[in-house]
């Protein structure tokens, strides 16, 4: 069989399925070619989706028209928005999801999106003519061609588990790892290294002791993770909280030789911010207790997941171990906690469009690239899927500003300062997350979205008409002035200092205390405006209110934002021999040469190139 296509999107993960999605709808016939049709877009850890800055991805997947906010909307099991205590720059949603039928509705997503094809089975070699991607074969024989290629392989390449001294090839537990492919595309001079991360073990809700666990509700708001949904669908239900204790750390380091993470069986390096629990007893020994989250699996179902007891140790030792805890004393499990180790891709020998520098043609997104999560997953999926389609028809690939999204942090990120150890997002992170709020991703990205055929008419309407109400409720704000008698006594109920004359109503609404439907209760025109929405009003409230509280934030970071996008805006690459640019450290030559920035922004960001450098740079530019 050979048959052609405009994109192949190789692997169905969260990474694949966005870009499956994206390149179709954008117009262009692809392809979507997976192992096991019917563990499409598996949650192979924990099955939740978000968390700080990773639901800020979410979101912004989201509003540029991807579709992960609206299948975990579809499939969540309970919701709460994190961080709430501090500031909107780091609100974050989180969801528990059914895992089930989290991939059914992704099944059914695929299904229903034009120019998507779907074919079951394994690719074992990338075709490459004169530099230029042109195809797949598959282990079953099958040739596809294409104009580009992306690669969302996740932790198939060559994937290797551990579970105490016991090794198993596969790709995740009970699925086949993928061999050969990561041969036929590093001949090619693309640099691979190998990785590692794990799960952890799968207990029997039956036979939990939940008396002797705090129990952890979720949120009955109006926040959710798509800008389109109405709210959750399913029956909503908690996550409980319990503790290790000095015998399950006792049991543990009695096997901590045994252990493929300290015994050297396991050489690549793990996520840092998601370490196993052996990882927490050596790094933290002081600590006599870790907390561990027990969350559902689904609706139906008696499996859980032990959140925070990520393990590669032999499985009796782990199921030792799990019964010196109170409330899981006579905890049955469904199978152990495992490691794998798996290739990735130095993500420096990509372009900001995902696209490969050395291979022309072919784009990689996930965990290929050397990151970890669904979100980060899902996020470069996005962008690769949307550049694969804009290349077959020759136009302007998609670049995300740091500025912009998460997702263009991100990416930035993976191509600039490459990676040494899986890549999390964090807040941390993106030097202007005043800017990148979760309830403003669709301000940031709906609209250049559509622009590119992306997003639809019914986001961008959506979008259009809750800019319209936003705008109203501010102008309204800033242009009112109120007096004493019409606020005091709800100053007064809320804990803050009464008004002693007349004053704008936006200095009463810049009050910590106060929240803009504390005002509307005493201003008719106020509330007639947050009411006004046909639906969705209390998103427009909020984003209202944070707008408005924060604007000195947000202008002053915006102007810093400004700045340094005039650095974006000079172009370098092709302009220096850094073989021969003396005027800069011996460091920065050899950082410069081997990433190739392209604008002088992403140059000062480089490990080893110092302000200094970029001053010399700018000298020799003529500035």
């Amino acid at each position: 069989m050979n048959l052609s296509y405009d994109v192949i999107v190789i692997g169905a993960g969260h990474a694949g399925c966005e870009a499956a999605c994206a390149a179709a709808r954008m117009g262009a016939h692809t392809l979507l070619i997976t192992m096991d049709m019917n563990k499409i877009a598996q949650m192979s850890c924990n099955p939740a989706v978000g968390g700080i800055a990773k639901g800020q991805i979410v979101r912004e997947i989201d509003a540029m028209g991807g579709q992960m906010g609206l299948v975990t909307d579809a499939t969540a099991i309970q919701f709460r928005m994190l961080n709430m205590s501090k500031g909107p720059a780091v609100w974050s949603p989180r969801a528990q999801c059914d895992r089930g039928k989290f991939i059914w509705k992704w099944r059914e997503t695929l299904d229903h999106t034009a120019n998507l094809d779907i074919w079951q089975d394994q690719v074992e070699e990338l075709m490459v003519d004169d530099g230029v991607a042109t195809g797949v074969k598959t282990i079953w024989g099958a040739t596809f061609h294409a104009k580009s290629i992306v690669l969302t392989a996740g932790t198939f390449l060559n994937g290797l588990m551990h579970i105490g001294p016991r090794k198993v090839e596969g790709g995740r537990i009970a699925e086949p790892a993928a061999h050969h492919l990561t041969e036929s595309i590093t001949r090619h001079g693309i640099r691979s290294d190998r990785m590692k991360t794990g799960t952890p073990v799968r207990i029997d809700r039956r036979t939990v002791h939940f008396e002797d666990m705090e129990i952890q509700d979720g949120e009955d708001t109006f926040h959710q993770f798509s800008f389109l949904n109405r709210h959750r669908a399913l029956q909503q239900l908690p996550c409980w909280i319990c503790y290790t204790n000095p015998e399950v750390h006792k049991t543990l380091m009695g096997g901590i030789e045994q252990s493929p993470l300290y015994n050297g069986q396991i050489q690549s390096i793990g996520p840092r911010y998601c370490p196993s629990i052996e990882t927490k007893l050596i790094t933290f020994p002081e600590r006599e207790q870790h907390l561990l989250f027990l969350e559902p699996e689904g609706e139906n179902t008696n499996e859980m997941y032990l959140n925070g007891f990520s393990s590669s140790m032999p499985m009796d030792v782990q199921i030792e171990a799990l019964h010196h805890i109170p409330a899981l004393r006579d905890v049955k499990v469904y199978r152990p906690g495992y490691a794998i180790e798996y290739d990735f891709f130095d993500p420096t020998q990509l372009h900001h469009s995902l696209e490969s520098k050395v291979i022309e043609g072919l784009f990689l997104a996930g965990q290929v690239n050397g990151t970890t999560g669904y979100e980060e997953a899902a996020g470069q999926g996005l962008v690769a899927g949307t550049n694969a389609a804009i290349r077959c028809g020759g136009g302007i690939p998609l670049v995300l500003g740091r500025d912009e999204s998460y997702i263009g942090v991100l990416i930035d990120d993976l191509v600039t300062k490459g990676v040494d150890e899986p890549y999390r997002m964090f807040t941390s992170r993106a030097e202007y997350r005043v800017l990148l709020r979760q309830d403003d991703a669709d301000e940031r990205l709906t609209e250049k979205a559509h622009a590119i055929g992306l997003a639809d008419s019914e986001r961008l309407n959506w979008w259009l008409e809750k800019k319209e109400a936003i705008h109203r409720i501010i102008d309204y704000c800033e242009h009112t002035h109120v007096k004493a008698q019409q606020m005091n006594a709800m100053l007064e109920r809320v804990g803050t200092t009464p008004l002693h004359g007349g004053c704008p109503l936006i200095d009463v609404l810049c009050r910590p205390q106060v929240t803009i439907a504390d005002a509307a209760e005493q201003l008719p025109e106020l509330k007639a405006l947050l009411d006004a929405p046909a639906n969705r009003k209390e998103e427009i409230a909020e984003g209202a209110e944070i707008r408005l509280k924060y604007k000195g934030y947000i202008d002053r970071e915006r102007m810093m934002a400004d700045k340094m996008r005039r650095l974006e805006n000079i172009k370098i690459r092709g302009h220096f021999d850094y073989d021969n640019l003396n005027a800069i450290s011996t460091e920065a030559r050899q950082k410069l040469k081997r990433i190739d920035p392209e604008t002088l922004a992403q140059a000062s960001r480089i490990p080893g190139v110092s302000p200094s450098d970029i001053n010399a740079m700018l000298v020799l530019m003529g500035r």
